[in-house]
């Protein structure tokens, strides 16, 4: 093989996976002000959290946009890593699940969101929720780029980042391209415990909460006939956010006749992610799939 060919076809297997794995990032609030931001000394840094790399320190949000493969269905989601408010998982709940999802005919979006901590906000409990917000209002901007339906762009979210998008879909918006079209919710957390308010309090206020917020956020009280679709997954072994959180909310939203699916797992634990075939935890990819793609939200 002469050299000019050995050169051209090592070109095109380098570049095939590149192609395959295409996305684009964007600064969430480039040009504009950050909301509740206050200058600090803060440096992003990644480590080991839980058995899996994580963000810490996040000051500057993004989304990275992982195009829809094959028939494009239309539909869109930004995908809301957890992480305790703490630190975000960016990669097994972040860029794995949104792979995952592109390859199902599905344009998935990763949204790095900003750490609530009080050295860079003065008010770091709208920090997230501000964030998420701007990144649904992003993709609505951007729809025509890649071939989504406004009327179909959601939320999908990992244990804290499912708690936001659970915010996102009953905290109603007066701009109604920040509020998601339907949500899926990844052993999150709905119901206002005792152990589940002091997380809040420790995590993501940074205070006590008062009875206003105390109030706002038992969630399950604000669910209504208005509530956006949900697709929820969780499994029976989670000792980090117990299966109840599933299991009321989606009672709740079949007493108000808004649309559910429900999938509980024997196994799996906490942290799933993607999942794994050893306990079937994988599957739950595919079934989200087909109930986005088979109902018309």
């Amino acid at each position: 093989m002469k050299v000019t060919q050995f050169l051209l076809l090592f070109l095109i297997l380098y570049t095939i996976p590149l192609t395959l794995e295409a996305q684009d990032t964007f600064n969430l609030w480039e040009n504009e002000a950050k909301p509740f931001y206050k200058e600090n000394n803060l440096k992003e840094i990644e480590k080991e959290a839980w058995g899996t790399k994580c963000v810490l320190n996040i000051t500057e949000p993004t989304l990275t946009v992982y195009k829809a493969e094959g028939k494009n269905s239309g539909k869109a989601v930004v995908v809301v890593p957890g992480g305790g408010y703490e630190v975000v998982a960016m990669y097994h709940e972040g860029h794995e699940v949104a792979k995952a999802l592109s390859k199902k005919g599905i344009t998935a979006t990763v949204l790095k969101y900003r750490t609530p901590l009080t050295e860079s906000s003065d008010k770091p409990e709208s920090v997230p929720l501000s964030d998420l917000r701007r990144a649904l209002k992003m993709l609505h901007q951007k729809a025509k780029d890649y071939n989504l339906d406004v009327n179909k762009i959601g939320v999908m979210g990992f244990s804290a980042g499912s708690h936001l998008a659970t915010v996102s879909g009953l905290w109603k918006s007066e701009d109604s391209e920040e509020n998601p079209a339907f949500t899926a919710l990844i052993y999150g957390v709905t119901n206002l415990t005792e152990g589940n308010q002091n997380w809040l309090e420790n995590n993501l206020y940074h205070r006590r909460m008062t009875e206003d917020e105390v109030a706002k956020n038992t969630l399950l009280n604000l669910i209504s006939k208005d509530t956006p679709p949900a697709f929820l997954v969780h499994s029976y072994e989670d000792e980090m956010c117990d299966v109840t959180e599933t299991t009321l909310y989606a009672q709740k939203l079949h007493e108000y006749g808004v649309l559910n699916e429900v999938h509980l797992f024997r196994k799996g634990g906490h942290g799933f992610g993607v999942g794994n075939s050893a306990d079937g935890t994988d599957l739950w990819v595919p079934l989200f799939a087909n109930w986005l793609q088979s109902n018309d939200f």
